[in-house]
């Protein structure tokens, strides 16, 4: 596969998480509790994902899926929903580009510090203008979420 189609549906789906958080403040504008939101949510997604399993794998692919299940697998699931929830929360207190800036810089900082312990070159040389760009991002960050800082 091609890195320009890998961008394009990652870029699409930076643009479909925004929309997604959008419309998750909206939802919880008319709910008791963010809960009702993200098992709203989350119950859409499960649904989506099964009916997709069932059409390709038919009921082989339900077995299949519940004999993966080990304790460590669930982390996935609950370290989505913290960040789902942490979205939420930041759209609704901070507005959606701080959220964005503090998520996106986070995540390369750790992105940076997996793929250098992975590849056991962690080096400054080796890793200079990833460093770079990560400060930039980070300060970028800072000044886009300095506002709110309060």
């Amino acid at each position: 596969m091609s890195s320009y189609i890998i961008l394009t549906t990652l870029a699409a789906a930076g643009i479909s998480l925004v929309l997604q958080n959008i419309l998750m403040v909206r939802i919880t504008q008319s709910a008791s509790t963010v809960l009702i939101t993200l098992v709203v949510n989350s119950s859409v997604g499960l649904t989506a994902l099964l009916l997709l399993l069932l059409a390709r794998k038919g009921t082989a692919g339900i077995a299949e899926a519940v004999g993966t299940i080990r304790p460590w697998a669930l982390l996935p699931g609950l370290l989505g929903s913290f960040v789902v929830f942490a979205g939420i929360w930041g759209y609704q207190r901070l507005g959606a580009a701080p959220t964005i800036a503090m998520l996106v810089a986070s995540q390369l900082l750790t992105g940076l510090i997996f793929d250098a312990a992975r590849s056991g070159r962690m080096t400054l040389s080796d890793n200079a203008w990833q460093i770079a760009g990560a400060i930039l991002l980070v300060i970028g960050a800072v000044l886009v979420a300095s506002r709110h800082a309060a």
